[in-house]
């Protein structure tokens, strides 16, 4: 996203992206593969229980074999987006307001 060999200062060029100048010296730690496992599994599992949240998906992977703890997978999902962000109203669980 920025060019660090250009000639303009590194706070300069992050004025004008309108970022944070902290973005711009920060580099993003890569993911685990461990994590990645999980979350391919994690995306498995919402294909067939769309409803399920933290709680049940972490029961699910411990049925699995998986140590996992639910704040773990909870922000796993989140890094995923979307992956039990709803409720169980959206996805389908229960029926709608006056059907």
């Amino acid at each position: 996203m920025i060019d660090r060999s250009h000639g303009l200062a590194l706070s300069t060029k992050a004025r004008l992206l309108g970022v944070a100048r902290s973005t711009v010296y920060r580099e993003p730690e890569p993911v685990p593969a461990s994590d990645l496992a999980v979350m391919r599994r994690i995306d498995e599992l919402h294909l067939d229980c769309p409803f399920a949240g933290s709680r049940m998906m972490r029961s699910m992977l411990v049925n699995e074999g998986v140590s996992i703890g639910r704040t773990h997978v909870r922000t796993l999902m989140r890094r995923m987006g979307g992956a039990g962000q709803g409720s169980a109203c959206e996805a389908g669980g229960m029926p709608a307001e006056g059907s």
